[in-house]
C-alpha cells in the first residue's frame, strides 16, 4: 500500500529517518536478499554482488 498521499512526512528530520530505515540498505544482485548499506556479501547466499537500493522516498 502506498500511504504516501494519505499521510505525507512534512518534518526534515522525520523524512530524513523515513529515508534512512526504508531506503537505505543493498540487494542481492543472485537472490534478492535486502542487505546492510556496509554489507560486503549476502547474509543468504554469500555472494558479493550487491547493489544499493534504486527507489526514492515519494513526496
Amino acid at each position: 500500500m502506498d500511504f504516501s498521499s494519505e499521510m505525507p512526512i512534512e518534518d526534515p528530520e522525520k523524512r530524513a529517518i523515513a529515508e534512512k530505515a526504508l531506503l537505505n540498505y543493498k540487494i542481492c544482485r543472485h537472490c534478492g536478499a535486502k542487505n546492510p548499506i556496509n554489507a560486503t556479501k549476502c547474509r543468504r547466499c554469500h555472494w558479493t554482488l550487491l547493489r544499493p537500493k534504486k527507489a526514492k522516498l515519494k513526496r
